[in-house]
């Protein structure tokens, strides 16, 4: 049984071989129409269940988009229409949904579910996020970084903002793919611990980004935040709004890079997320390809 469930517990030869697989992929479709089939059919009869704890727009369309692209059918279900951890068992709904599809991608919130799901499904379970980790994301940021500034080996990432799932993600990255990632944010929004040796700590934003390949961020809150804690939150980071003042730290051929959707002029300014370094369009295409070669590594197709 091949899942995806992180980074960090994927090994590195094949998380090359899937972003080496998904550029391949992106350039046999080129000029194509969305809807045309690829001419490989890996996924041909099968059936992939996609699950939605959390609202998505790039998650589903992509993974939607993905299957029926590779030939497969999608059965898309949300929180509501399940009884995912209330009326039944995680391992029981997941032994059921076993019996009625071939691949199961879930994006839920916390990551025992995930895990749970791994454990009694018989068929690969794909992590589509989680509260701790978001790795679909970071592989179609990978992707899209080697596209237009070459291997990311022994570059310079920086993170700006809260050390969140998607930072996490980041970090399990700069081991398996060998760079260096700073995460500078204010101590209250430090990663977890058990992230530390994977990254180094820079208070400084300016200091930071100077020198970097690439710099990153994400959203200062999440839908299902208070308005109190978005007020402190957005206290807290608007220090560490990247902008153009910020972007002119880096080098001069650095990327930007946010995952969406964003809070344009929050985390970012606009200038900068529409400007000359901004590659967060390609990064969102890029979601497509990656989570298709991730869905042909699970089935070995």
């Amino acid at each position: 049984m091949t899942h995806f469930l992180d980074i960090h517990t994927t090994p590195t030869d094949a998380l090359r071989d899937i972003i080496d697989n998904a550029q391949a992929m992106k350039i046999a479709r080129a000029g194509k129409p969305k809807g045309t089939p690829d001419a490989e059919q890996p996924l041909a009869n099968h059936m992939v269940a996609l699950i939605f704890e959390k609202p998505s727009t790039r998650t589903r369309v992509s993974f939607d988009v993905g299957v029926r692209q590779m030939g497969g059918q999608t059965m898309v279900l949300s929180g509501a229409d399940m009884q995912l951890g209330h009326g039944e068992t995680i391992a029981d709904t997941a032994r059921v949904l076993s019996r009625y599809v071939d691949l199961i991608m879930i994006r839920t919130f916390e990551e025992q579910t995930l895990l749970d799901m791994a454990e009694y499904a018989t068929v690969p379970v794909i992590n589509g996020l989680t509260n701790r980790t978001h790795p679909c994301q970071i592989m179609a940021d990978i992707m899209t970084f080697e596209e237009h500034n070459g291997p990311i080996k022994g570059k310079k990432v920086v993170w700006s903002g809260d050390g969140n799932n998607v930072f996490a993600s980041f970090a399990h990255a700069a081991k398996q793919f060998d760079f260096d990632l700073v995460f500078t944010g204010p101590p209250p929004l430090d990663p977890e611990p058990a992230l530390e040796g994977l990254y180094t700590t820079v208070r400084d934003p300016d200091e930071a980004v100077r020198g970097a390949d690439l710099v990153v961020t994400d959203t200062w809150v999440s839908m299902h935040d208070p308005q109190s804690a978005r007020e402190r939150r957005h206290n807290q980071l608007r220090g560490y709004q990247v902008n153009d003042a910020l972007m002119a730290k880096a080098k001069d051929d650095a990327l930007f890079m946010h995952c969406l959707p964003a809070h344009r002029d929050d985390e970012a300014t606009s200038s900068v997320m529409d400007g000359p370094h901004s590659v967060i369009f390609d990064e969102a295409e890029n979601r497509l390809h990656a989570q298709k070669a991730i869905m042909r590594h699970c089935l070995g197709v």
